[in-house]
């Protein structure tokens, strides 16, 4: 059975536009602050305005979840339209494209699809999410970090060669894949426990 959490990007390999992405990191500053700064920037824990928000609604989805078994539709919703967000601001910090992404929902190259849990809610599951996804946390540090190298040598590459080498962008694809799987699992839109890898 697929994982019900699906990240989908179309990145952009060749026929880049440098200047664009030369100025990236300024570019992208209204969506670090709105759905937060890349995973790998230098203040790892910045989740951006409507990131925050999120984490605030996972809180009281938390306790709604353990007492009720219900997750607040409200704050589910906005979960997944943070995520929504996130997953196209990403793509664009990341590089893996160059049309700049909307502000709030709207077509964009990358997405992210969450099924919705059908059966009842682990509670036992609820109640350690945070000591259960430890472990993804952990190699997740240095995925990112790689990530960041990547990244770094892509951007170099784009300037002068017009081109995002593919080996490294497959690598970044994954990574986002696997940090955005987290992500909804840590904010309690799924049960199933993350896979570790890139695919």
């Amino acid at each position: 059975m697929a994982y019900p959490v699906t990240v989908a990007v179309e990145p952009m390999l060749g026929g880049r536009n440098r200047l664009t992405t030369a100025f990236r990191p300024i570019l992208a500053i209204p969506h670090a602050i709105l759905a937060g700064p890349t995973y790998w920037s230098a203040r790892t824990g910045g989740l951006g305005l409507i990131g925050g928000a999120a984490y605030v609604l996972a809180i009281v989805s938390w306790f709604s979840l353990l007492i009720t078994g219900r997750h607040p539709n409200g704050a589910r919703e906005f979960c997944l339209f943070y995520l929504r967000w996130r997953t196209r601001a990403l793509a664009y910090m990341a590089l893996f494209r160059d049309e700049y992404p909307p502000f709030g929902d709207g077509p964009y190259a990358a997405s992210i699809e969450i099924i919705e849990p059908t059966a009842p809610r682990d509670q036992g599951a609820i109640a350690l999410r945070l000591l259960l996804a430890l472990p993804h946390i952990v190699v997740l540090c240095f995925l990112l970090l790689g990530w960041l190298v990547t990244t770094v040598i892509a951007w170099v590459a784009i300037l002068f060669t017009g081109s995002y080498p593919s080996s490294m962008c497959s690598f970044g694809t994954g990574v986002m894949r696997w940090a955005l799987r987290v992500e909804a699992y840590l904010l309690l839109l799924v049960d199933e426990y993350p896979p570790f890898t890139l695919g």
